[in-house]
This record gives C-alpha cells, sequence and structure tokens, in this order.
C-alpha cells in the first residue's frame, strides 16, 4: 500500500532540545532474524505486540515516559523494492503521536526483508536508503532514528558465530557485514537527512569487553577488544590501528572504500552514541578458545567511559535488562554507574531499561525457537507489572529535574 495514512491532529510533541530534559525511554523488543531452516524470528509477534500494541504504548505513558525506541517489522513493511505496506504501522504511529509519544525508531533491528537474502548482499545498502527516505517521507514528525540497530551484534551473530541470516562463520563473512551495516547507515542518515536536516541518530551498539584469561591470552584479548570498535569506527570516522587495518583490508574492505568511511566523518554531528550493556557483555577468553561469562567486571561505567573517549559523542544508555529476580537492583546500579559518568564529565542524555514486556527465547541468542519466557521485562506478557516497573517509574519521577546533559556538546543545540 503507498497511499497516505489519514490525518492527524497535531500534538505537540516533548523535545529534549527544546525541554532540556533528561531522556528517560524504554524499548520494545523487535529482533527480526532468520535463522537455521530460513525461520524467521518475529519478537513483536512472539510477544503480542501486535494484538496488544493500544495497551503497549499505554504503559508507555503509566510508567511517566515520553520516549520509545520502537522497531516496525521491516519485513512485513518493505515488500519490494519501491513497495511498501504502511496498513499495520499507520495506526500505531497515529497512536503514538495522540498520546505524545516520541519514537526513536529502529528502521532495521537484526533482519532483512525475505528478498533482499541477508547482509552479505552488496545491493541492500543502497535500497535500505530508498527505505529510510520512504519512511520518513511517511512519518515526517518522526526526528529520532537508529538506522541499524547493533551493528557489531548483527555482524557476530550473522558472520562469526552462523547464528543467523547468513549464518556464516569467517573474518571475511564478519567484516563484509559490518561494511554493509555501516554503509547503509550512512546512506539511510543522508536519506533522512534531505527530508528532515535536524534528525538526530541514536546509535544502539553492543558495549563490550574481553578479558584475557591466562597471560599467553593476551594478544588475542587485546585484538578482540579493538575489533569491538569496528562498526563505530567505520561509522564515526574513526581511523582504526594498523593491525585493523590490515585485518579489515585481508577480509573485504580495499583502501578505497576505507577512505570512502572516513570522509563522512561529518555526519557524526548529528549522532548521539546509544551504549547497550548487560551483565552478558564482558567476556573471558579460555585457553581451549572457548568465551565465557565475566559478569560484570568492570560494568558501565568503565566500559562506557572506554567509548566514550574513543569517539567524544553525546551518550545515551540505550539498553539494559536483567531477570526479574535481580532486575531492580540492577535498574539502580546501573542508574548509579550512569549518575557517576555524568558527574565526571560524560554527556549522559538518556537511559533505557530494554524491552517494556517480557522477551522470548533470547536464552538461546534466538538460535531455538522453544517459547521460553525471558523474564527481563518492566511488564510480564500478560501485561502485569513487575517490581522494577515500579522501581522504574519512582527513578523516573525522582530524577525528573534531571537536564538532558551537564555537559555542553553541538548536538544539543543543533
Amino acid at each position: 500500500m503507498t497511499g497516505r495514512p489519514s490525518q492527524v491532529p497535531a500534538i505537540r510533541v516533548a523535545d529534549p532540545v527544546d525541554s532540556l530534559r533528561f531522556m528517560f525511554a524504554v524499548g520494545i523488543e523487535c529482533s527480526c532474524p532468520v535463522i537455521e531452516g530460513n525461520v524467521r524470528v518475529d519478537q513483536l509477534r512472539d510477544t503480542g505486540h501486535y494484538e496488544m500494541w493500544k495497551t503497549d504504548l499505554k504503559l508507555v505513558r503509566e510508567l511517566g515516559l515520553r520516549y520509545l525506541r520502537y522497531g516496525p517489522p521491516i519485513y512485513r513493511i518493505w515488500t519490494e523494492r519501491g513497495k511498501y505496506d504502511w496498513s499495520q504501522l499507520d495506526p500505531i504511529m497515529s497512536e503514538m503521536r495522540r498520546l505524545g509519544i516520541v519514537p526513536v525508531i529502529d528502521l532495521l533491528h537484526f533482519g532483512l526483508p525475505d528478498w533482499l537474502v541477508d547482509f552479505q548482499n552488496p545491493e541492500w545498502p543502497e535500497r535500505f536508503a530508498e527505505y529510510a527516505h520512504a519512511f520518513a517521507e511517511r512519518y515526517p514528525w518522526v526526528r529520532y532514528f537508529t538506522p541499524v540497530n547493533e551493528i557489531y551484534v548483527t555482524a557476530l551473530f550473522s558472520a562469526a558465530f552462523g547464528w543467523w541470516n547468513e549464518r556464516l562463520m569467517s573474518d571475511a563473512g564478519f567484516v563484509t557485514n559490518v561494511k554493509h551495516c555501516v554503509k547503509g547507515s550512512l546512506l539511510a542518515m543522508k536519506a533522512i537527512l534531505d527530508l528532515r536536516p535536524d534528525a538526530i541518530f541514536i546509535y544502539s551498539e553492543s558495549t563490550e569487553y574481553v578479558h584475557p584469561g591466562s597471560p599467553d591470552l593476551v594478544t588475542q584479548a587485546h585484538f578482540m577488544n579493538e575489533r569491538r570498535f569496528l562498526s563505530l569506527d567505520l561509522l564515526f570516522g574513526h581511523d582504526i590501528s594498523a593491525t585493523m587495518y590490515k585485518y579489515i583490508l585481508g577480509n573485504g574492505i580495499t583502501a578505497e572504500e576505507y577512505n570512502w568511511f572516513m570522509q563522512q566523518r561529518a555526519l557524526k554531528t548529528h549522532c548521539i552514541m546509544g551504549t547497550d550493556y548487560y551483565i552478558t557483555n564482558e567476556h573471558i577468553l579460555k585457553p581451549d578458545g572457548r568465551s565465557i561469562g565475566a559478569g560484570d567486571v568492570y560494568g558501565y561505567y568503565v566500559i562506557t567511559r572506554q567509548y566514550f573517549d574513543r569517539y567524544r559523542l553525546p551518550v545515551m544508555h540505550t539498553e539494559t535488562n536483567r531477570t526479574s529476580q535481580f532486575a531492580v537492583e540492577w535498574l539502580w546500579k546501573e542508574w548509579m554507574n550512569l549518575l557517576r559518568l555524568r558527574e565526571d564529565g560524560v554527556p549522559i542524555i538518556g537511559f533505557t531499561w530494554f524491552g517494556l514486556v517480557d522477551m522470548k527465547d533470547w536464552d538461546t541468542a534466538l538460535t531455538k525457537l522453544r517459547g521460553t519466557v525471558n523474564t527481563v521485562g518492566l511488564y510480564t506478557l500478560q501485561r502485569k507489572a513487575r517490581k522494577v516497573a515500579k522501581e522504574y517509574r519512582r527513578l523516573v519521577e525522582e530524577y525528573s529535574h534531571l537536564p538532558i546533559s551537564s555537559t555542553k556538546f553541538p548536538i544539543l543545540t543543533a
């Protein structure tokens, strides 16, 4: 369907740049990769959002929030090149606007439409820019976007671990996936900026760290800790090390392509660096080649500081959660880390609990669809509030006076 949506009465939507208030947010899990057997995962479907979207949007406001990380199902909307079916999304977007919810739109969250096959396809970045342009044209009131969610994880799970989409296990596959995801992001930014010059792009990325499990693994851990930055280095035009340059030249990125990425660095003035941190983000590299969870050895403070010192961009904590047994403690722990970073001069402008409701099958990284409920939501799948929902609402109320940032950065007054 290509018709225009019905007219919605204009409602003044709160904007962090206008109001200079902190961006408290929540996310609705929307992952849609393809796994073994060409099975499409759809977390919006499996968590009941397609039937309960009105309730979900109401819950966002009941939490005292305006900001919502939301990923429309790209594979359902973008049916073929130049053809889009907006019929399912139009009423949802209209209701967001009526309620005064400010969406941060995830244009691509771990999966492409079937007709584009997978992330190794060199055609998809250019086509994706067309989709971004069409989206921005359809919903011109949307200002905040995440063009491609968690590029590093998309590439790692799809092309290094062999779990999703192209299901490769190679350095060449990983580098090519990163290359295409970054290129698609940059082209999408340009396409949106052509229509909305004041657009802001919040790049949600998994902030990781690898600890060596023995002295013999220090060099390998160092390489992996350089590789974790590759997606953002290319995205923000940050020159990489000689070791990483040799790595990408040998695995799918030419010198000319690398120079093109570096030439796009002016686009970073429209960007916020979204940092995702879970208790699973730190790893210990073992002598037998395995990588196991380390827990929060360094924690959000130390690792976010590493990313900020590298890119010097405003920061938003764009994802975190923990199972219901530990959720309240984890919420306050993340928040105290965030406050300490702000006090130490890091311009953190927002915080997000991800997600609004429980998820399914993330215990197997979506590789086995058993219907296992992961109790990480503010609400159950029956939309019943957990204790952490009440704590998050209290946190938002008590810190509602918090300014958007304690540090002046150009993007905050753009």
